[in-house]
């Protein structure tokens, strides 16, 4: 057995035996705008509370502290489409300075804290934009992947 696997078993037992301490550690890892006060609250079970009181930025978390840590240049998203035959790099900087740009965008027609926003594209860098640019602002999104019109009709006659 190989370190990798061994050092996934230790963690994953570690994680089942002690589930508060273990997640606390990860949670430690990121950015956090406000430490949570207690990482498991379980007061009423079964409607357990991860991180109450905690407040974190997926998008910060996912751009910004790797171009504040120096890796701004590395590349955060590799888009290799078989199907087009397009391929697209994207750095941290390049990720971060398009999300902010389409968040600007989502604010400017209202789109705020805690709203619903539903994206409806294919898989392509674009949308990961508009997630990231969702999780900047706050707001909640779902994803439904365009396909072809061709697609959804032989889906529909399922």
């Amino acid at each position: 057995m190989n370190m990798r696997t061994n050092a996934y078993r230790d963690a994953h037992r570690r994680a089942l035996e002690d589930p508060e301490g273990f997640w606390g550690e990860q949670a430690a890892a990121l950015h956090w705008e406000r430490r949570w006060d207690k990482v498991l609250d379980a007061g009423r079970a079964p409607f357990y509370r991860w991180f109450g009181g905690g407040r974190i930025n997926t998008c910060y978390n996912a751009l910004d502290r790797h171009i504040d840590q120096g890796r701004g240049e590395q590349a955060a998203l590799i888009y290799d489409s078989p199907v087009t035959g397009t391929v697209a790099r994207l750095s941290y900087r390049e990720l971060r300075d398009r999300v902010a740009r389409f968040a600007g965008a989502l604010t400017a027609q209202g789109v705020g804290r805690g709203d619903c926003v539903v994206i409806y594209m294919p898989m392509v860098p674009e949308a990961v934009v508009a997630m990231l640019a969702c999780a900047r602002i706050g707001a909640v999104h779902s994803v439904v992947f365009g396909t072809s019109s061709r697609s959804v009709s032989t889906m529909r006659g399922r």
